[in-house]
């Protein structure tokens, strides 16, 4: 089920019906009776609230085809929650362990985002100017989910110790995304450009999933595994 609930009436709804609403998306200027009430709401249950651009709420609604919506809202993720709230809930984690590049790894967080995805960890060494270039590179999908910068290994650990099935993508595995089961608790984990998967992370790994390539060229770019095993564990998560 989608985590967006899209123009006044389902927003509104949302939240009088009770549903997770963990943030609110107005753009900017827009004014009505309804919304209103909406932010009247959410001031009650402190439901954190951020103004966008008419393009920022284009792209991000699910639905336009009848003109920009004024407001759009997140249910079931809450962007603000700490690495242990989000291991005690359970779910889907992708794990970047020694990405290197800005780019590669916003274009994973908006895929790890819209895929329906619960977190993101990424183990980089990337400074303040980069990870800005990386949250740029994300659509700012950075903002829909919790992302953390932390060390890869601690956070496996922490993840079994909290039930988490371990499933890392690299060359060395034997089994394809379709014969492995990415239901339930899990962390995802995809390598760095060049080094690929430390070995610690590798041997804490409960499965290996190996891309299948069929050209001359034995490598896929860093988004590319991800978006392939994303689709996979969406399709049987559904």
């Amino acid at each position: 089920m989608s985590m967006q609930r899209c123009g006044e009436v389902e927003v509104l709804s949302s939240i009088e019906q009770g549903e997770d609403v963990n943030l609110i998306l107005i753009k900017r200027g827009a004014q009505s009776t309804v919304i209103s009430e909406i932010i009247v709401h959410a001031e009650k249950s402190r439901i954190k609230i951020i103004y966008g651009s008419e393009n920022d709420l284009w792209r991000m609604s699910r639905s336009n085809s009848e003109g920009v919506p004024n407001i759009l809202c997140l249910v079931g993720r809450n962007p603000d929650s700490s690495l242990e709230e989000v291991l005690s809930k359970g779910g889907l984690i992708w794990l970047l362990a020694g990405a290197s590049y800005p780019v590669n790894i916003g274009f994973c967080i908006r895929t790890a985002e819209v895929s329906g995805s619960d977190a993101v960890i990424i183990d980089a060494s990337l400074n303040n100017q980069e990870r800005s270039a990386a949250k740029r590179a994300s659509m700012k999908a950075h903002r829909f989910l919790p992302v953390f910068w932390t060390s890869g290994l601690e956070s496996i650990l922490m993840a079994k110790d909290y039930g988490f099935k371990i499933i890392s993508v690299e060359d060395v595995g034997e089994s394809a995304p379709w014969d492995i089961d990415m239901t339930g608790n899990i962390v995802l984990v995809v390598g760095g450009e060049r080094n690929g998967i430390p070995e610690q992370i590798l041997e804490q790994s409960d499965d290996i999933i190996r891309i299948p390539m069929s050209g001359f060229v034995p490598s896929f770019n860093l988004q590319a595994p991800l978006s392939y095993v994303a689709i996979e564990a969406q399709r049987q998560r559904s």
